[in-house]
């Protein structure tokens, strides 16, 4: 299969070995070896019209031996390159806090893991490819709930096949799952949730039944891992992704930044789902049902204000739910529904904005 894990990781394995043939070859032929990838600085992140997303622009970075001011982040660069291919290779993960740690057996030295976490980036800018798909992953961690029989990849469980909705609390998605195959779902649609506690009500409620779907706790602002999973579920399954989360800007903005990425992401294009669609809590929703608000911060406000300068936000619902916060300056959250009946989120709220998702 064109895009499955094991393909992704044999085509990263060869833009490893191509880094490293460049190095060689340039050794060879006596010259200062260098690498060259794009230019990460704010004045080249752009706004893609086309791809709506912050992307890269034309702007490059030459990391060169030759230079003295570069020997020290170009070491570190080609040291995770190799780190990056042992990981690959020999199937292994490790965490951003792990890298850091590792690099001291090799007398790399990273002041602190900020500094590694950069030289991280900097590695994906070269190959293009989200640091999960070498093996790197944060701490953080998601659930998943709902029929979706998955076959691990990973040594040892080579095979095995789980059906996603057999655990009550779901399944974290960590390397093992990100990595999985997708086999069989009689899914027709993914629901992503900001909160843990309403992915734990949506299950006690049977929504992956009634509504057949995959669901998905975000944890907030979604890990990159989960952005990715998100991703893979709707390209590889072709199913619709549907976003639920608190009413207020920062909910706006979790919505936005798994359909349209991040500008920390401008680099890469493998995090996004341009076709998701957030369905709520909107600002209209908290006057529509009559929610319980607490008063929007002086932050708030400001973050009001920032948003409705991102071209990502302009027009449709985004700018317009952006003025409904402006005008009430009150906010709510998911929960909030509950004051109405603990299933009140389930049987009446959702339907009907799934309903109303068809018209956007």
């Amino acid at each position: 299969m064109k895009n499955s894990p094991a393909s992704r990781k044999e085509e990263l394995r060869a833009l490893l070995r191509d880094l490293g043939k460049k190095v060689y070859t340039d050794l060879d032929q006596k010259k200062f070896p260098q690498v060259e990838f794009p230019s990460r600085s704010v004045r080249n992140i752009v706004y893609d019209k086309e791809l709506k997303q912050y992307i890269l622009g034309e702007g490059k970075v030459t990391r060169s031996a030759g230079n003295i001011k570069h020997i020290r982040p170009f070491t570190q660069l080609l040291w995770l390159a190799f780190f990056a291919n042992q990981l690959t290779t020999q199937v292994k993960t490790s965490t951003l806090r792990d890298v850091f740690y590792s690099s001291q057996a090799f007398d790399i030295e990273f002041t602190d893991q900020s500094e590694s976490d950069e030289i991280i980036t900097d590695l994906e800018a070269v190959l293009t490819r989200p640091r999960e798909n070498f093996n790197i992953y944060p701490e953080e961690r998601s659930a998943i709930f709902g029929d979706l029989t998955i076959e691990y990849t990973v040594p040892g469980y080579e095979g095995r096949t789980l059906n996603l909705s057999s655990h009550p609390d779901g399944y974290l998605i960590g390397p093992s799952l990100s990595t999985a195959e997708f086999r069989d779902t009689s899914a027709e649609m993914i629901i992503a949730i900001e909160k843990g506690g309403l992915f734990t009500r949506f299950v006690e409620e049977k929504v992956h039944s009634r509504f057949k779907s995959i669901i998905i706790d975000t944890s907030g602002q979604a890990p990159r891992s989960t952005r990715y999973m998100l991703r893979r579920l709707s390209r590889e399954l072709r199913l619709p992704v549907y976003i639920l989360t608190d009413g207020d800007v920062y909910g706006e903005h979790i919505a936005m930044v798994i359909i349209s990425g991040s500008v920390g992401a401008a680099h890469l294009r493998e995090l996004t789902v341009p076709d998701a669609k957030w369905i709520g809590v909107w600002g209209s929703d908290i006057v529509k049902y009559k929610l319980p608000t607490i008063p929007m911060t002086e932050i708030d406000i400001k973050r009001i204000y920032e948003l409705k300068k991102d071209p990502r936000y302009k027009g449709g619902i985004w700018q317009r739910e952006l003025d409904v916060f402006l005008k009430l300056k009150r906010k709510s959250e998911l929960e909030a529904f509950s004051k109405y009946g603990l299933t009140t989120i389930t049987d009446k709220y959702l339907p009907e904005k799934l309903e109303e998702a068809k018209s956007l």
